[in-house]
């Protein structure tokens, strides 16, 4: 559009982006550190393996507190200042993480406390991501103007599997040539602490982008809302949208189910059946899955590396695809394709066959997952609620998904223990429950 500041929105907008990127990162550095904070904490403390998955999946806990909170901070702090507050939380989250034995712990001595100071600065770190999930596509849906919101919204689902990448990348640098010893040691500080550099370069940027125009418009801050949107879409065009922001946040609020249950209903299972069909077991856990497999160590954190470059790809797709084929037949093709890979590695472990058909099959699956499930989730539960209950709505699908997240990924270690090959075909019978929800509920 005539008079927008191409450049200036898209830097700032790759600013907030980072803050989807530390998403993706604090999500997946637990895959590469998992093994040596069960030989560490759990098995130095004898504990089980229920211990271990909650240990793994402390940071969901951080996640539901941060989504839940992350309403009433935007609108306390504003957008930008709640960005900085997870940048600091990230910060501390990764040394933290990365040495539990500061000040008050001796190093290579395994106690109860450790573990829970540990497992606290995992939760500070999930506050972090849950805060960003809110805030950063608020953030960027509020400053972009209307023409391209779109477009530089979705860089935000694909930063956050871009971090995943970059993650995997780094865990793998770090362990590769390097002895068990030496990562159960070492490794697995450095993959936490390693995080600290896109946390410290975030905080930093964050000085010196603007505060959203809605924010400002809503403390009734009109003139400096007003040379915001001057310098993001041009002099002729800001005092219109300006009245526009001011007009929309007029409008009242509704009950929560003022337009009926079955929408709040339809959202929550949205965001349940995302995370039952078992996406962050794969995410989490990927080293230990392909060395189960007979991978070596080194292979393993290598074909992490290769699931995280599949991941990429076919997050773009769902980008370019989902407005043109629409967000129903994406879901349904993904459900397919995640019950197929699942069902098809559950009857491999079955037959105690491992080698490249199952990691063909693991591909299979997340790519069914990142061109469906992934993203269009939450296109859909941006999109299907009224205006006048779409905060509340949003902050329970999105805190129901989080709860999800976290039975999932802490049940996988103990249902491991009992079956693989059930454990897999439960989330392949989960995927095609995703499938006849779709179909049923479309």
């Amino acid at each position: 559009m005539k008079g927008q500041n191409t450049l200036y929105i898209v830097a700032i907008t790759l600013v907030a982006t980072l803050g989807g990127l530390l998403f993706g990162y604090d999500t997946a550095v637990i895959s590469g550190a998992e093994k040596s904070i069960q030989a560490y904490l759990i098995h130095g403390l004898g504990l089980s393996s229920w211990a271990h998955g909650a240990t793994i999946s402390s940071a969901l806990i951080g996640c539901i507190i941060g989504g839940a909170l992350s309403g009433l901070l935007a609108s306390r702090l504003g957008r930008k200042r709640s960005l900085m507050l997870a940048a600091i939380l990230f910060f501390i989250s990764a040394l933290g993480s990365g040495n539990p034995e500061f000040l008050f712990f001796q190093k290579g001595e395994p106690t109860m406390g450790l573990l829970y100071i540990f497992n606290l600065y995992r939760i500070i770190g999930g506050i972090g991501v849950g805060l960003a999930s809110a805030v950063c596509p608020m953030y960027i849906g509020e400053i972009a103007p209307a023409d391209i919101r779109g477009r530089l919204v979705s860089l935000n689902q694909f930063a956050i599997i871009f971090g995943m990448l970059v993650v995997y990348f780094v865990n793998w640098g770090i362990a590769n040539g390097q002895s068990l010893e030496w990562i159960n040691a070492i490794g697995w500080r450095r993959m936490f602490v390693s995080e600290a550099i896109p946390a410290g370069i975030f905080g930093a940027l964050l000085f010196f982008v603007p505060e959203t125009p809605r924010y400002l418009a809503i403390k009734h801050q009109d003139e400096k809302a007003l040379a915001i949107l001057k310098r993001i879409n041009g002099a002729q065009q800001a005092q219109t949208i300006l009245k526009d922001i001011k007009s929309s946040v007029q409008q009242s609020s509704a009950r929560l189910f003022a337009y009926g249950k079955l929408i709040i209903v339809i959202g929550i299972l949205l965001s349940v059946f995302q995370q039952f069909v078992g996406i962050n077991v794969a995410l989490y856990y990927a080293p230990r899955i392909f060395e189960s497999m007979g991978a070596e160590k080194d292979a393993s954190m290598l074909q992490t590396v290769v699931m995280g470059v599949v991941n990429v790809i076919f997050t773009v797709v769902a980008i370019l695809t989902v407005d043109r084929w629409g967000r129903r037949p994406l879901l349904m093709v993904g459900s397919i394709g995640m019950a197929i890979g699942m069902f098809a590695i559950g009857t491999l472990a079955f037959l105690k066959i491992i080698g490249i058909g199952t990691l063909i099959f693991i591909i299979i699956y997340t790519a069914s997952f990142m061109m469906s499930w992934g993203p269009i989730t939450w296109v859909l539960i941006s999109e299907i609620f009224p205006n006048k209950i779409r905060g509340k709505a949003v902050a329970i699908a999105v805190a129901a998904q989080w709860a999800a997240n976290y039975f999932i990924s802490s049940t996988y270690p103990a249902m491991m223990e009992f079956s693989s090959g059930a454990t897999y075909c439960f989330y392949g019978a989960m995927s095609l429950l995703s499938f006849i929800f779709v179909v049923v509920g479309g």
